[in-house]
């Protein structure tokens, strides 16, 4: 209310302003000076009349804001004390209301139980990172010593990456590190081999058998040989598993590594069948059908990948293979 009086006060004397100078013809140094007082007068009421129902973001500091519609209001005759009144109803009436964020719900990821808490993910921008020529020496030599602490499959294809990288300090670690993984799998190897030709008999043998299996697969997976070392790394692997499973043919997990090794020589009808046998003695579906579907993938077959892949859905893979299930099951 209070406000309302000060805006017809303003009004009042802006009025009586004007009528005391051009409605009477006077043309005097008392007219002018009444008018520049008057007027003065009418700008003060109107800021002050205006500046409580400004919003609070527009009128802090209080005093600047009344001083800059009083000034404006002032210096413009006539122009200035409707300026002032039509920006602040455009202002007041015509604003945009702020934008509310909403939010939205999500689910929490479904815990994976086989995720270990050594995991990949952890160290998803060490890539990038590694790569980046621009980042100091030492940081990236920092970055590659966490790689110790993470499994092999994850740390060689870094480590390889930076075996063309231009620092030689840089290359010289990932080499010795590579170097470093490699011989201690050939030491272990050079272990079992030793106890298998010491001539261990029955239960003992039948584990060295598994454990060379194990070792020479454990090269390949872990992509730390590459070439004619490779295929050797298989052969071995695939020799001693083969012997192990002539003494054992109930063990599935051995099917299935019998069948991915037949699987990396392309001897695809054979790694069929070790994968549907591993499958037929009780492993679970959700180990085995993504490498059948990828065999039906190689094989073209592209309606029995999608209904291995379906199937595989039924299931309730692991998340990590979601994205391709999902692939496979878009209508």
């Amino acid at each position: 209310m209070l406000n309302i009086k000060w805006g017809l006060t303003a009004l009042g004397l802006e009025l009586g302003a004007w009528s005391g100078t051009w409605l009477l013809s006077e043309r005097s140094d008392a007219a002018l000076a009444s008018y520049l007082l008057l007027h003065a007068a009418a700008s003060a009421l109107l800021a002050l009349s205006l500046l409580p129902l400004l919003p609070r973001r527009l009128a802090r500091p209080r005093w600047a804001t009344w001083s800059l519609m009083a000034a404006c209001s002032y210096a413009v005759p006539v122009a200035g004390f409707l300026g002032v009144a039509l920006a602040f109803a455009i202002l007041r009436n015509l604003r945009h209301k702020p934008a509310t964020d909403d939010f939205d719900s999500v689910h929490l990821p479904d815990f994976d139980q086989h995720q270990r808490r050594q995991s990949q993910f952890r160290h998803a921008g060490l890539g990038s990172f590694l790569g980046n020529t621009k980042a100091p020496v030492q940081a990236r030599i920092r970055a590659m010593a966490a790689l110790q602490y993470t499994s092999g499959r994850t740390a060689s294809p870094l480590l390889r990456g930076v075996l063309s990288d231009p620092s030689e300090d840089l290359r010289l670690l990932a080499h010795g590190m590579l170097d470093n993984m490699e011989k201690r799998i050939n030491r272990a190897i050079d272990h079992e081999l030793n106890t298998l030709q010491a001539g261990t008999q029955g239960s003992e043998q039948l584990q060295s058998v598994q454990r060379l299996s194990d070792l020479y697969w454990e090269l390949v997976y872990h992509d730390l040989v590459q070439g004619d070392v490779r295929e050797h790394a298989i052969t071995q692997s695939l020799h001693y598993c083969t012997t192990a499973l002539r003494r054992n043919d109930r063990n599935a997990a051995l099917h299935l590594r019998h069948g991915r090794l037949l699987h990396e020589q392309a001897r695809t009808q054979e790694a069929e069948q070790a994968y549907a046998q591993a499958r037929a003695l009780g492993l679970p579906a959700t180990r085995v059908l993504p490498y059948q579907a990828q065999l039906a993938f190689e094989r073209r077959d592209y309606a029995q990948a999608r209904a291995l892949m379906r199937e595989l859905h039924q299931w309730g893979a692991l998340p990590r293979l979601r994205p391709v299930i999902d692939y496979w099951n878009h209508p």
